[in-house]
């Protein structure tokens, strides 16, 4: 399955690099996402940032963490997908990784939108569902 068939509609949330960590905050709670964009533009990917980021920049920290910036906590080297990238691909890459949220790019390398890995293995689980009726109904005829 490719993934331009998960981000049909999805809509993709960003953030400024200088936005400061309690917009940051304030955004992902507002949004219900685990994971911001890093954009000037929405279209450009300056990096991404998380709600494990900023978890991990809170030990030593925490005096300083009103403070910062999403500039500090954000990761720039970022792992994107295009939209035809498959399910199984960005499994095998979120596994092996260890991140959760794959921003979807254009061909050009625009933000398209991004996916979770909660979006990866619902369709990895509708795929096997799908092909366990194809098999017993195959079986059963």
């Amino acid at each position: 399955m490719k993934i331009t068939t998960l981000i049909s509609g999805k809509k993709v949330e960003t953030i400024s690099s200088s936005a400061s960590v309690h917009d940051l905050v304030n955004s992902l709670n507002t949004h219900h996402v685990g994971a911001l964009v890093v954009s000037p533009d929405g279209k450009k990917i300056d990096g991404i940032v998380s709600e494990r980021d900023v978890v991990r920049a809170m030990p030593g920290k925490l005096d300083q963490l009103i403070g910062m910036r999403v500039r500090d906590l954000m990761t720039v080297e970022v792992i994107t997908c295009t939209e035809n990238s498959t399910v199984a691909e960005l499994m095998t890459v979120m596994t092996e990784r260890r991140i959760r949220h794959i921003p979807v790019v254009s061909e050009s390398g625009e933000l398209l939108s991004i996916v979770s890995i909660g979006d990866v293995v619902k369709a990895r689980i509708n795929e096997i569902e799908n092909e366990r009726k194809a098999l017993a109904d195959y079986v059963n005829s």
